[in-house]
């Protein structure tokens, strides 16, 4: 049997998202191991969204994150995280959000991203007013051109902040996204040169100020170049893995934990089919092949809309009416976010099903 195979998969209306609980746990130990001293992994709990996946890594002693949304930060809240990172600058009511999160959840600490001295007035002002503090992370664009003000205006900005109240910058974050090259020794040089500058401020602001600050730095691409730094890692995908980064990246030690599960639903002619994994059940920012099939290898995908995949075959006569194909993503990420929930697979049956509360833009923060 295959490691994939669900023995209940007739229980498993399609499409659908299944976790293999082993698996999950098998990469969280990988990443752990990586890094070697716990307290510099930070992972990013964009990928899972799962309360159940997130209390997994802190039974394994993890006990910082990183999260892209207030729901994500309130669903780490609600298991009881000791510290949250949101990745984000918080806008707008976003700022407002959350204030009320750090005052609902007392036992989590909580801080934000920061790049505009406007925006960390106004997060000064509110949290001021509250009698309240927020830890902030200074956001660096190293070369990603996507958030983040540039190293070499970073000292003076943190200077600004100094002059704040209500805020507290505790360090430096930078995402270095952009580097993801196969071989990982390019990879490596290219982040060494983009980290000169980084340790160059974090210099800075050490000597000025007399006290150590925290790095956070990458993603899952960049997760092998920054493990014999001192800073904080925060990977994401890597919890459970796909086609995208395990072909793109593969140096790393993560196997497949989630898979998408489809039905042909037509046999269209001698050499096409399709099945029910539409747009609405897998990523569909990247071109086709959005999907691999592990029990299909040999199948194309050559169109899709909302509710069908189609596929063309070698010879449809091979398949039959729901008849069940498990499929990689290339990129798993969103493709959580397209489901309700997940059914969790141990020792290739269906045990359970986890909530995939983060989805939601809200909770109730």
């Amino acid at each position: 049997m295959n490691w994939y195979d669900i023995h209940t998969i007739d229980s498993i209306d399609s499409p659908a998202l299944v976790l293999y609980q082993e698996r999950i746990k098998d990469n969280i130990s990988a990443a752990i191991a990586m890094v070697k001293d716990i307290n510099l992994l930070r992972p990013h709990v964009k990928t899972s969204k799962i309360a159940e996946v997130c209390a997994m890594m802190m039974e394994a002693g993890i006990t910082k994150f990183k999260c892209a949304t207030i729901a994500e930060a309130e669903m780490l809240a609600m298991i009881h995280a000791k510290d949250v990172l949101l990745a984000y600058q918080p806008v707008g009511p976003k700022a407002k959000r959350l204030l009320a999160l750090s005052q609902r959840y007392p036992q989590t600490t909580f801080s934000c991203f920061v790049d505009d001295l406007a925006t960390a007035m106004n997060l000064s002002k509110l949290f001021s007013e509250n009698t309240m503090t927020m830890t902030v992370f200074i956001d660096l664009n190293t070369g990603m051109n996507r958030s983040g003000i540039k190293t070499a205006d970073a000292f003076v900005f943190f200077k600004q902040l100094q002059q704040l109240n209500g805020i507290v910058v505790r360090g430096l974050h930078t995402y270095d996204g952009q580097l993801n090259d196969t071989n990982l020794q390019q990879r490596q040089e290219k982040s060494d040169a983009a980290f000169k500058e980084v340790f160059t401020l974090s210099g800075q602001i050490e000597n000025m100020t007399g006290n150590s600050i925290t790095i956070v730095a990458g993603g899952s691409p960049t997760f092998p170049t920054h493990i014999n730094r001192k800073v904080e890692c925060s990977p994401g995908t890597f919890v459970f893995w796909d086609w995208g980064y395990k072909h793109q990246l593969p140096d790393e030690p993560f196997e497949y934990a989630a898979l998408v599960i489809t039905r042909v639903v037509s046999i269209v002619d001698d050499t096409t089919i399709t099945t029910d994994l539409g747009h609405k059940a897998v990523a569909a920012e990247n071109p086709l092949p959005r999907v691999h099939f592990l029990n299909a290898p040999d199948v194309t995908p050559v169109g899709q809309s909302e509710e069908h995949l189609i596929l063309k075959v070698p010879d449809s006569a091979l398949y039959t009416i729901g008849d069940v194909l498990y499929g990689v993503p290339v990129h798993i990420c969103p493709t959580v976010a397209l489901y309700g929930k997940a059914i969790v697979i141990e020792k290739n049956t269906a045990v359970t099903t986890w909530k995939i509360i983060a989805r939601e833009r809200t909770i109730t923060v």
